[in-house]
């Protein structure tokens, strides 16, 4: 290319032509490589640290959960609901972490609690995490994927239909909403409780099913409202219209063009979600009608450790500690996402 035609393209071809003479490329050979919307937002979540860091905390939580928790139970060969009358001080209080103790199953052999005795009773509170982590988890995420499917499915078809539809969504919004929740709760462990908490299907923790149905009642509300908020936005613009001027139905307009742009609320919702239903499990074990002893939960070796906050507080450190990481890691999971998928947000 001569100087002069440099000078041409460089003048007046703005920003393209001063990028064809610094690369010494015409501009008809120039490749430009299109982004894809799940790349974009890729790009975008991952030059959030904290995000990114909430992310990978919540992995490594859930893989210590649900595969570490049965690693370490075999290898220190012992359960979480396992007794060990003798791990107590000469004052009769739980021993602390990092002690032997005799194994009453096994005479002449001892057994390694790393984070001492969880009571009075002696189990290990170290096992008694993980496994207690493993129903935080359940109860969360299957009480959101309740929630957040009823809350699509009531959500979108009020947005959609409007007129008696989104009356009567609206006022079933409402009751939900004003109804006592923790009374239910209560009322429900009272009566049918119990029956409910030998539900598991062979793989749930006693009382997960129970609390997934009660907070799936509860819960779905609220995304019903943002998804309401959304579609009604979405089903006027022109995509939608020119849907319904080739004649496809109502179900085909909400299934294969609202639906797809309901993607990124419920992923950044979802996230939110988890982390507040791990905290409402939590204090409904603390309360006793949660989950309930001896199965593990974070909630109840908090009101255990109550007992021995004066002589023994680090019993309350382990599961707090692992309550505030756990929702800690799920908020900045939650607003990275939210930021990552909003195209004008800038890092």
């Amino acid at each position: 290319m001569s100087q002069t035609e440099k000078e041409i393209l460089g003048g007046g071809a703005g920003l393209a032509g001063a990028v064809a003479i610094e690369t010494g490329t015409e501009l008809g050979e120039l490749e430009i490589k299109a982004r894809g919307y799940w790349e974009q937002v890729w790009r975008r979540f991952k030059r959030d640290k904290a995000a990114m860091v909430g992310g990978i905390t919540i992995i490594f939580l859930f893989l210590l959960a649900f595969i570490g928790a049965p690693i370490a139970s075999a290898i220190l060969g012992h359960g979480p609901n396992d007794l060990f009358y003798t791990a107590l001080t000469p004052q009769g209080q739980p021993i602390g972490p990092f002690s032997t103790v005799a194994d009453p199953s096994h005479p002449g052999h001892s057994t390694f609690l790393i984070f001492g005795a969880d009571s009075t009773l002696g189990r290990d509170e170290f096992l008694r995490i993980l496994y207690g982590g493993q129903v935080s988890f359940e109860v969360a995420i299957l009480s959101t994927i309740g929630a957040i499917s009823v809350g699509v499915l009531l959500g979108s078809l009020a947005g959609y239909f409007r007129g008696w539809v989104d009356t009567l969504v609206s006022r079933l919004t409402d009751i939900t909403m004003a109804f006592p929740q923790l009374l239910f709760i209560i009322a429900l462990a009272s009566t049918v409780g119990d029956s409910l908490n030998n539900i598991t299907f062979g793989i749930f923790g006693p009382g997960v099913v129970t609390l997934f149905l009660v907070f799936t009642v509860f819960g779905w509300y609220y995304p019903a409202r943002i998804i309401r908020a959304v579609v009604l936005s979405i089903r006027e613009k022109e995509f939608v219209e020119a849907a319904r001027m080739v004649g496809s139905s109502d179900w085909r307009i909400i299934r294969s063009h609202i639906l797809p742009h309901l993607v990124a609320p419920i992923i950044v919702y979802s996230t939110l979600s988890v982390a507040s239903f791990i905290l409402l499990e939590a204090g409904l074990s603390y309360l006793n009608v949660g989950i309930k002893l001896p199965t593990a939960s974070w909630g109840n070796l908090l009101q255990q450790a109550s007992e021995f906050y004066l002589v023994q507080p680090w019993l309350m450190v382990w599961p707090g500690l692992a309550l505030l990481v756990t929702t800690l890691a799920f908020n900045l999971l939650g607003d990275g996402l939210r930021d990552a998928f909003d195209p004008r947000a800038t890092h």
